[in-house]
């Protein structure tokens, strides 16, 4: 059975968190702060990009890219991606 999953980032003063639900099509949501700024109902194997803002002066506009294996049925692979930088977002796991 699949399970949701959760990937969260701390960038100064801001959270990143994504959660990508279960199965391999399941919904992705992007929260900044807790909030959602971005949604998809749900997503093909391949790669799921959603776009976000921190909310400073000035804006910092970011990505974040959702790689779901096309073939092989491993975890999804979430990283971030900031003024060029592509950063990879740890799963938080709960109990």
């Amino acid at each position: 059975m699949s399970r949701s999953h959760h990937f969260h980032v701390d960038h100064g003063a801001h959270s990143i968190t994504v959660n990508v639900g279960p199965g391999r099509t399941g919904e992705i949501e992007l929260l900044v702060n807790g909030k959602v700024v971005a949604h998809r109902e749900e997503h093909e194997p391949g790669t799921t990009v959603l776009e976000g803002v921190l909310p400073e002066e000035p804006a910092h506009p970011f990505r974040i890219m959702v790689r779901q294996p096309h073939l092989v049925p491993t975890p999804p692979r979430c990283t971030w991606e900031m003024d060029g930088v592509e950063y990879v977002m740890p799963e938080r796991y709960s109990p």
